[in-house]
């Protein structure tokens, strides 16, 4: 099962990645391995995270979100906007994954 999330940077800034393990890749990140674009940005705060589905959609998914201004990210981090209003997901077969 693929999850989508949102790392804060201690500049403001907003992280979108994929994984399989998120706490892991998270612990990854802050031990500055993983993403060059984290290293040395830290502290680090994992701010969203959602079960998204197979790699596909979720590499879809993904894109979808890193395209997004960063007002964009900030509402879907606080919860204003649905990440199925930013990318066309199958809820049921996520559902039925999990």
């Amino acid at each position: 099962m693929w999850h989508l999330y949102l790392v804060r940077c201690s500049d403001g800034s907003l992280y979108t990645g994929i994984s399989t393990d998120v706490a892991q890749r998270f612990e990854a990140h802050q031990r500055g391995r993983g993403a060059r674009r984290l290293r040395g940005r830290g502290p680090l705060q994992l701010v969203y995270q959602q079960v998204i589905g197979d790699r596909a959609t979720a590499m879809r998914a993904e894109y979808r979100i890193k395209q997004l201004n960063k007002s964009d990210k900030e509402r879907l981090v606080r919860g204003e906007l649905a990440l199925a209003d930013v990318v066309h997901l199958d809820t049921q077969a996520i559902a039925d994954q999990v």
